[in-house]
């Protein structure tokens, strides 16, 4: 076994397995082959954990208890070394294929302190306008008529429709300029409270189904146009980088449809459409597909980007385990879904009285704590977050909102109107950065 500096070990192990990915010669091995490359490149802690840069171009935790890989960020600094592993052992997903190295970078920052770029917002103003003026007639609104009156033409919906499907984290300052043009559309308030609108994230079949509907009327034009609202309006989002992996993926199941009228009209429903479109998404943009196709792999790797944006923290995974802590989980689910470390520090909450799970939660949506007065009655975290800066603050704002989000995909709970409460707290730390120009996102 060979010693490894500890300043860069994980660091230098990412370099050099990004490079060999990278490498042509890459697609030309077999996965057992790739497996034995990855296994000579094992990194061990001073307490035994086991790591490995895989799949996805993420890391991976070994669970000692049951051999698991779980996704999870490293303790970048800690002194390890460098081992050999089974190859055999090592399961064919934690095996990169090369595409899912490719995956566009983002943003999980919300939209709560840095202000969506004027020039974006302007632009989509344009659109909204425009499609303010279509006849209601001409286009029904068959999906978001939570949102929207409904005289509202699907035109403007399909704007919001794809600004929310597009959005990492959909939380946004209550004045945000991007969510105020569509004020006079709305059916009723945004759900949030005075300071941030904490936005539902729409399945991609809310969009499918505006376009869906159309072509089962015979109006095909319409359909065709409202395609291209939505293209129109993910090609703006991609000056922001919370919008951008999202909006690029839309971008490759839509225009197609542009480029080839028609190409949707042999379904009949929605769902053989939402699929078609799926399939059309390259596989360098897969893991902005992984809250359609796989909600649990779609968790954890929110929950990842939720203990990298707590990096700044003595300890990222306990604080981590305290925005879990907001989670109910009354079927005992959650600590399997958490790599041993995590799971440590959240079981630790739950054996102090911590956590989201209470008596009381068994009429409530499962997934999220029982409200009382719309204010969620679930401890609060144990630690005080607090961001080094407001780039950091909306970071960990966003990733935590995204794993909130993503724990409702797979539960099936709704979305408290209020946040959770973690992120609540969070947000009273931060808003005062709200009213700013400075976005980082260009």
């Amino acid at each position: 076994m060979t010693a490894v500096p500890p300043w860069d070990a994980f660091t230098a192990t990412e370099a050099e397995v990004r490079a060999m990915v990278a490498d042509p010669r890459w697609q030309g091995l077999s996965v057992p082959d790739r497996a034995h490359v990855l296994a000579a490149r094992i990194l061990v802690t001073p307490a035994g954990d086991r790591w490995i840069f895989g799949a996805h171009a993420r890391w991976h935790l070994l669970d000692p208890a049951d051999g698991r890989w779980h996704l999870a960020p490293p303790p970048r600094g800690t002194r390890v070394r460098q081992v050999g592993h089974p190859a055999a052992a090592l399961p064919d997903d934690v095996v990169p294929a090369g595409h899912d190295f490719h995956a566009e970078p983002g943003s999980v920052q919300s939209f709560v302190g840095p202000d969506v770029p004027e020039s974006l917002t302007e632009q989509v103003r344009v659109l909204v306008r425009a499609g303010g003026r279509k006849s209601e007639l001409d286009y029904p609104l068959t999906a978001f008529d939570e949102i929207f009156a409904s005289d509202v033409p699907s035109t403007v919906a399909a704007v919001w429709g794809t600004i929310m499907w597009c959005a990492y984290a959909p939380a946004f300052d209550g004045n945000e300029r991007l969510i105020t043009v569509f004020g006079e559309y709305l059916r009723r308030p945004l759900p949030g409270d005075e300071w941030v609108r904490w936005l539902p994230a729409p399945p991609l079949l809310d969009l499918v189904t505006l376009v869906v509907e159309r072509l089962r009327a015979g109006r095909s034009r319409e359909a065709l146009r409202l395609a291209a609202v939505m293209a129109d309006t993910a090609q703006i989002l991609l000056l922001d980088t919370r919008f951008r992996p999202r909006a690029l993926a839309l971008l490759t199941m839509v225009e197609p449809v542009l480029r080839r009228p028609g190409l949707d009209d042999a379904h009949d429903a929605a769902e053989p459409v939402r699929r078609a479109w799926l399939g059309r998404c390259p596989a360098r943009l897969c893991r902005a597909l992984l809250v359609e196709n796989d909600p649990e792999a779609h968790f954890s790797h929110a929950l990842y980007d939720l203990v990298e944006a707590l990096s700044f923290m003595p300890d990222p995974r306990e604080a981590a385990a305290a925005f879990l802590a907001d989670l109910s989980d009354s079927r005992g689910t959650l600590p399997g879904r958490l790599d041993h470390r995590l799971r440590l520090a959240y079981e630790e909450l739950r054996r102090a009285g911590r956590t989201g799970t209470s008596a009381a939660e068994s009429t409530q949506p499962e997934g999220f704590p029982v409200r009382t007065g719309g204010v969620s009655v679930a401890p609060a975290p144990v630690l005080e977050v607090a961001p080094p800066d407001r780039a950091s603050g909306a970071a960990v704002l966003g990733a935590a909102y995204a794993m909130g989000l993503a724990w409702g995909r797979l539960t099936g709970a709704k979305v408290p109107e209020r946040g959770l409460a973690g992120q609540a707290a969070l947000v009273r730390k931060i808003v005062h950065e709200r009213d700013d120009h400075h976005t980082g996102h260009a």
